[in-house]
């Protein structure tokens, strides 16, 4: 399976930063090559442009911008979802992985 890049969204990128380190260790435990990485939502458009996406996922705190994210991601086909509160709180990074998986293989 080639590389996958999973992009993750919140207000500053700081709390997600856990969260990707989790999901990094999660990946690596599966076998599963992939780029994991956390933006700030002011950030997100840039890391787009420059980075081929292969899912986006949006941290609980910044849900209201799905809409927004839904208008840009369209034309490129790029998948996105909110991550699951609990599992955000929890830290719970192979349930996130997982959720990032589902949607790139849809």
């Amino acid at each position: 399976m080639e590389k996958k890049t999973i992009m993750l969204v919140c207000s500053a990128g700081m709390s997600t930063s856990l969260l990707v380190t989790k999901m990094q260790k999660a990946a690596e435990e599966k076998g599963v090559e992939a780029d994991i990485f956390a933006v700030s939502a002011s950030d997100a458009d840039r890391h787009l442009e420059e980075k081929n996406v292969d899912v986006l996922l949006l941290g609980p705190q910044v849900r209201f911008m799905k809409n927004q994210f839904e208008e840009k991601l369209a034309p490129k086909g790029i998948p996105l979802d909110v991550i699951n509160m609990q599992d955000y709180g929890m830290m719970n990074g192979p349930k996130v992985l997982e959720q990032a998986e589902n949607l790139i293989n849809q």
